[in-house]
């Protein structure tokens, strides 16, 4: 048996070969694993489940088909996705995780986030998110036409393209002691995340016993997947 993670997909009109990539993916997948979760940044950007782009309605189609094959289906919000609702969830048969989630993966106790939350030297990106997950602020936004809402997420991403150029790299990756106080709050000696775009498995050692943080990487000219299995973890790439 085996469990798929993924993150990081950024899902837009301007990269079809990253949703040919993942719709190819998805349909192997389908009722030959116990489990797919993606840990966020599913889609570039989130507008709301009332977005009737055409990209939206076929990887919402493609979804429901993967839960309907029987395999379990899991997401969780990214710094992109956060809008992702109830709706979305009903029409794919996903379930949505919170970040951070606590799994038994085959025995062992997974930590599964997505990773903005522990890259806490990143002040700037940090105030944005507390006010972005506030749930008045995105009822504010959801209450706008669609057209409006597209029209501000283009305006947000171009900001953000521009404040991280200026960015030192250290800055946007995670804080190692953030980490280590996660896995030792949750008490899980594994953590699986995304978002950093750094993919690598990190041996650690925390308070005495090796614990292991498994970054996923972000989908541009690979597909970056781990693949679980029950004596096995496989970070694996492959080319689009």
């Amino acid at each position: 048996m085996t469990c798929y993670f993924i993150s990081d997909l950024h899902l837009d009109e301007t990269r079809p070969a990253v949703t040919r990539a993942f719709l190819h993916y998805l349909q192997q997948w389908a009722g030959h694993c116990d489990a797919l979760y993606i840990l966020g940044d599913f889609f570039e950007v989130w507008v709301g489940d009332d977005d009737d782009a055409p990209l939206a309605l076929a990887i919402i189609k493609a979804l429901k088909a993967f839960s309907d094959s029987g395999s379990a289906l899991y997401i969780m919000h990214g710094n992109r996705d956060f809008l992702l609702g109830e709706s979305f969830c009903q029409q794919t048969g996903a379930t949505l995780l919170p970040d951070p989630t606590v799994i038994d993966l085959y025995g062992q106790r997974t930590l599964l986030m997505h990773g903005d939350s522990l890259c806490t030297q990143d002040t700037e990106y940090m105030a944005f998110r507390q006010q972005a997950r506030s749930a008045s602020w995105q009822q504010q936004l959801l209450s706008q036409p669609l057209a409006a809402r597209r029209a501000l997420a283009t305006q947000l991403r171009e900001q953000s393209q521009s404040m991280n150029a200026l960015k030192a790299e250290d800055i946007m990756d995670v804080t190692p002691a953030e980490v280590e106080q996660v896995m030792r709050q949750q008490l899980c000696l594994r953590l699986i995340h995304g978002h950093t775009h750094r993919p690598h498995r990190h041996a650690m050692n925390l308070d005495g016993q090796k614990a292991e943080r498994i970054v996923l990487g972000d989908w541009c000219d690979k597909a970056w997947i781990l693949k679980a299995q029950a004596q096995s973890l496989e970070l694996q790439a492959f080319k689009l």
